[in-house]
């Protein structure tokens, strides 16, 4: 079978390929924890579902503007306002089949073969891919104070002729950490004053703890939404708990839009009809549900953070926002794709390996799930890695001992 050069070179999601490999241990009967999948138990709103319902009563399920039910544009418009104190035209705003269109819609608009992106690591695992599918070239910048947050002096040093774009993605996937003020403006700043897009991946921005906001750059932009560098992308998927409904947007100057919503137009059409009608009941309902999940999320990074801090020998950044952390189990392994193949075969707990965020010896843990999974899971990791826990654990019904510390 003969497939493309470009083709060859993407690699696959690690996020869905562990999802897939967790379903099937599941379908097998086996106690499977799985601490990779970024997704909250909740249910979606009940005004998402009545809104989205409504729409399946009525037997109206046709084609959509390319860019997004007028109803729903408007109820972005309330929520850019309410949150980023921005008032933006329909023509600033495209909806999409998740932010990860967004992402690639935004890309393929503005990226020429050879122009660079710059990614700031740990970065979101599409990130890099997303790219090199538009002939680009990720340009990764790693902290060198070894912490997870960015430094506008790496920036700056990475920074070509060539590059067009900078990802900006906080609260982060997947450290949970905050970016603070301070670069918000420098980074604002930087990218006006050279002319390069700043993309901003606003996915989580309500999913933050401890009193603590994650700072909108508008804030440090004189410029309106049509002269502005800045590209914001956001969504339903995090903050209402509403993965499975793919409803994602993109506000940027009017021209960007137009260009991207011919490219989705080539693409995939609209974004379904009852998911964006969906999205409009979320957006328009009573916004209680989402300090409600705030709240839930929040009390298991508590737990998850209680329960590595018993684990000798593993080092974790206490997150500011989302529903991961990113603990350091270079202590135990250096090589994250075999630690994580290690869990999976021997505890039966999916985690996402620290090199495909661009942080090797690391592991993404999520803390979307149960308190009861996240306790049990923690309790194989340390079962699995650490010669001093017991020698014998139960998983599900079955007792195992542990034979290859």
């Amino acid at each position: 079978m003969s497939v493309s050069q470009l083709a060859r070179t993407i690699k696959e999601s690690p996020t869905l390929r562990l999802n897939e490999e967790a379903r099937i241990l599941r379908a097998k009967g086996e106690p499977v924890i799985h601490l990779g999948a970024g997704e909250p138990k909740n249910k979606a709103p009940i005004t998402a579902l009545l809104n989205s319902s409504a729409r399946l009563n009525l037997g109206d399920i046709k084609y959509t503007p390319t860019d997004g039910l007028p109803s729903l544009k408007k109820a972005i418009i309330r929520c850019t306002e309410e949150h980023y104190g921005r008032l933006a035209a329909p023509e600033n705003i495209i909806v999409t089949t998740g932010a990860k269109q967004a992402l690639y819609n935004i890309l393929f608009t503005i990226v020429n073969p050879q122009d660079e992106v710059i990614l700031l690591a740990p970065y979101w695992v599409s990130y890099p891919e997303m790219v090199k599918m538009v002939y680009g070239i990720p340009v990764i910048v790693t902290p060198e104070d070894g912490t997870f947050h960015p430094r506008m002096e790496d920036i700056e040093q990475a920074v070509s002729s060539y590059t067009k774009a900078i990802i900006v993605n906080s609260p982060n996937n997947p450290s949970g950490v905050i970016y603070d003020e301070t670069f918000m403006k420098e980074i604002v700043e930087y990218c006006e004053k050279k002319g390069i897009y700043l993309i901003l991946d606003d996915i989580y921005h309500t999913l933050v703890f401890d009193g603590k906001q994650a700072v909108p750059a508008y804030k440090f932009t004189k410029e309106d939404i049509e002269s502005t560098r800045l590209i914001v992308v956001n969504g339903v998927s995090k903050q209402y708990g509403m993965t499975g409904f793919r409803i994602g947007w993109v506000i940027a100057p009017r021209k960007l839009v137009e260009v991207m919503t011919n490219v989705q137009a080539q693409m995939t059409s609209n974004a379904s009809v009852v998911s964006q009608a969906a999205a409009e009941g979320a957006l328009t309902g009573v916004q209680s549900v989402v300090e409600s999940l705030r709240l839930t999320i929040q009390n298991n990074r508590d737990v998850m953070m209680q329960e590595l801090s018993t684990f000798e020998g593993v080092r974790v950044t206490r997150p500011d926002g989302t529903f991961d952390c990113l603990p350091d189990f270079r202590a135990f392994n250096e090589d994250s794709n075999e630690l994580a193949k290690l869990l999976l075969s021997k505890a039966l707990v999916v985690t996402v390996p620290g090199a495909s965020f661009g942080m090797e010896g690391h592991l993404r843990l999520s803390y979307a799930g149960t308190v009861k999974d996240i306790k049990e899971g923690v309790e194989r990791i340390k079962w699995a890695l650490d010669p001093n826990s017991p020698n014998e654990i139960y998983i599900g019904d079955r007792k195992i001992i542990r034979d290859w510390l």
